[in-house]
């Protein structure tokens, strides 16, 4: 068993590894990167989007000096954990070498690649849903009740992550009711377990009740501009896409704890499976809010077609491994930036299948060159270059009442995190998080310095209410997701711009608590329809 040890944390070592060995370096952070390691700088027990636990490792990577490599690095980590937390299943399952490398293809030929390589919630939401599974398993083989405790502080942590953790926990529950794990939910232990996991989640409960409950104005949000676009057979389909080179590991694994002999104590994980992906489908998810339910397939499934290969059928682990890989190869391709962007984008366009497979279709529904989080990694320096240009031609009178405003939250970010390098002032937003970080006090800014991804800004009627109006730059690498955004400094605002730009914050402000939302009582706009900045 030593040896399958030693072969675990090497293929760990590996998944550790693999990302930064892959990327060009040619791509910055991701723009929700920028924003969660603004948030390192706003420590605080909930935000807009997210619940806190991934500001704390936003928080020490700003601590060390906030370099691409420990950004990127909390990622790589928790897929090696996730993968960690699999192998020990696979082991406890009587699984053995074949079993552990089987389980570990899809987290490199497959979305996984993706997801661990991109600093954002769904690493640390994909690793506690797989802990919790296991702490759960390792209770019905053990009875040992730390196992209970496990999974407990998983689900508690877990919701400190993401809160799509409630879909998954209430899904573990619904299928240890229906099988004769039931028991389960009557032991004391378990109860104490749950009771300390909702206990970890209570700060956040307690943020979000001080705040009005924002996460109903960006679930309401989210909604309106992202999933209602979403059919319920494309959320399907996607769960086919994301793993399909690992497509038969999962589905034994599913078979396995659904069908097994073998499997029978551990029915209950093929109940939790079937029952959230009817709730996400439900709800009009997103494919990728249900990849924390595979991993633990993943590991039911490599010890299953390890056993069915084991006396008869050897040659079959080889088909599979060949299999896993032809296809994997392709999707490393679109998984991670592994090329500079022109030559990635002539390499989509040669061959089609990335546009086939719908990896270039963006959130407007429409197909571009690259995937949208690529792009989403571009320009990020041109632009705060250019700003600090903007900022350049202003008196030292004029900089001391200058006001640094970005229309969404990825600009507002990004420049806040090159910002030092070229002394700009703070950066302002209302969007996303952002909103909570604006000034009180606006009435000593005599100058914007406006970044804007609206192309016809210059055209609006608000621009009449400056003395003077002057766009400074643009972005110009057409590849990036910020192409076309603008640099506009804005001089002296008329009496009715302040009372404008005041109430766009109280606006901003109102309708993202519950009550905001429910009622729609908002201020009305002085400068009306479209007078003032979006």
């Amino acid at each position: 068993m030593k040896k399958e040890y030693r072969l675990l944390y090497l293929l760990a070592l590996i998944k550790l590894i693999l990302p930064f060995i892959l990327q060009n370096g040619v791509y910055e952070p991701h723009r929700d990167e920028f924003l969660y390691l603004a948030e390192g700088l706003h420590m605080a027990w909930g935000y807009m989007e997210i619940p806190p636990l991934l500001s704390v490792f936003a928080w020490l990577t700003n601590l060390f000096g906030g370099s691409l490599f420990l950004i990127k690095l909390w990622p790589s980590l928790f897929g090696a954990l996730t993968y960690i937390v699999v192998g020990r299943l696979v082991l406890s399952l009587g699984g053995r070498a074949f079993a552990l490398f089987l389980s570990f293809l899809p987290f490199i030929f497959g979305v996984y690649l993706r997801v661990h390589y991109l600093f954002q919630p769904n690493c640390l939401d994909i690793f506690f849903w797989t802990l919790m599974a296991y702490g759960l398993v390792r209770y019905v083989q053990s009875e040992q009740p730390r196992w209970l405790y496990l999974a407990g502080i998983s689900m508690g942590l877990g919701m400190l992550s993401k809160y799509s953790m409630v879909f998954f926990a209430i899904s573990l529950a619904v299928g240890l009711l229906l099988t004769p794990q039931r028991r389960l939910l009557f032991n004391r232990h378990f109860l104490y377990a749950l009771g300390l996991g909702l206990l970890l989640f209570v700060p956040n409960l307690l943020w979000q009740w001080k705040h009005g409950f924002p996460v109903v104005f960006h679930m309401n949000e989210l909604h309106r501009t992202q999933l209602k676009y979403i059919s319920r057979a494309t959320f399907f389909s996607e769960q086919v896409l994301m793993n399909l080179p690992g497509l038969f590991i999962w589905l034994s694994g599913l078979y396995a704890a659904g069908f097994t002999s073998w499997g029978k104590p551990y029915r209950f994980i093929g109940w939790a499976f079937v029952i959230v992906m009817l709730l996400l489908a439900a709800g009009q998810a997103k494919g990728y809010y249900a990849l924390g339910a595979y991993p633990i397939l993943f590991g039911f499934g490599a010890v299953a077609l390890e056993r069915w290969t084991e006396k008869r059928l050897t040659y079959l682990r080889y088909a599979m491994v060949t299999v896993c890989t032809i296809l994997g190869y392709g999707f490393v391709m679109v998984m991670l930036p592994v090329m500079p962007p022109s030559q990635l984008a002539a390499h989509y366009a040669g061959n089609g299948i990335a546009q086939k497979a719908g990896a270039l279709r963006w959130e407007d529904l429409k197909d571009h060159p690259l995937p949208q989080d690529f792009a989403d990694m571009l320009s990020w320096k041109e632009m705060t270059q250019k700003v600090a240009r903007a900022y350049e031609t202003l008196t030292p009178e004029e900089k001391a009442n200058t006001i640094l405003f970005c229309d969404n939250y990825g600009e507002a970010a990004a420049v806040d995190y090159y910002g030092p390098q070229y002394h700009l002032p703070p950066v302002y937003s209302d969007n996303a998080s952002f909103l909570y970080w604006m000034p009180e006090d606006l009435s000593k800014y005599k100058i914007i310095l406006l970044v804007t991804d609206d192309k016809q800004e210059m055209q609006h009627a608000f621009m009449h209410e400056f003395a003077s109006a002057k766009l400074m730059s643009s972005i110009t690498n057409p590849f990036a997701r910020e192409f076309g955004s603008l640099i506009i400094l804005l001089k002296e605002p008329s009496p009715k711009f302040r009372q404008a730009f005041l109430d766009k914050i109280t606006r901003a402000r109102l309708k993202t608590t519950a009550s905001g939302v429910a009622s729609g009582n908002l201020p009305a706009n002085p400068l009306g329809k479209g007078g003032s900045m979006h």
